[in-house]
């Protein structure tokens, strides 16, 4: 008996659907599919979510000095003449910035060999390319996720049973984040 279901398709095909459909359930938090398909999902979002559960804390906080340009009440650069150039002036500026730990580092590789990267588009400026933005869902495993299920042994999702599809009579499910 093999370890997994082959849902009528082909390796490539299967890989492909599995990844959207965990990329779909991690970005909105629950998705309506076929049983076996969700049982399917289910496998590789679990450990998706257990990766980030053990892997959320494992940074360490730096502060670094990074140059930054001053800029003036219009937000353009502030110039200076300095032997007949104009040269930006610069002000320094202490930074607090989060560097992961070559675990977590690894973890979020093995994360987004999985997901599919998420574009999203705000629904008053629909059609523009400027005003997309994309979402960073490994961020958001680590930050809002992993966090709500730190205390969870496993089960961080539910199937629910909705009931026959009018077309081939399979049975839907509604797959959700617990």
């Amino acid at each position: 008996m093999a370890g997994y279901r082959k849902l009528s398709r082909t390796s490539d095909q299967r890989k492909a659907l599995i990844r959207s459909q965990v990329t779909a359930l991690i970005h909105h938090g629950k998705i309506v599919t076929t049983e076996q398909k969700a049982k399917e999902i289910r496998r590789v979002a679990e450990g998706l979510i257990a990766m980030a559960v053990r892997e959320k804390d494992n940074y360490e906080t730096v502060t670094v000095t990074a140059k930054v340009p001053r800029k003036d009440k219009d937000g353009k650069r502030v110039k200076e003449v300095v032997n007949g150039k104009k040269v930006t002036v610069y002000d320094e500026v202490q930074k607090e910035i989060k560097k992961d730990a070559p675990s977590k580092l690894h973890a979020r590789r093995q994360m987004l060999k999985v997901l599919y990267p998420v574009k999203e588009v705000p629904a008053e400026a629909a059609g523009r390319k400027k005003n997309t933005k994309e979402i960073d869902l490994t961020e958001k495993l680590f930050n809002e996720i992993a966090p709500k299920y730190a205390g969870r042994n496993g089960g961080y999702t539910r199937i629910v049973k909705i009931g026959l599809r009018k077309g081939d009579a399979a049975m839907e499910v509604l797959l959700e984040l617990v």
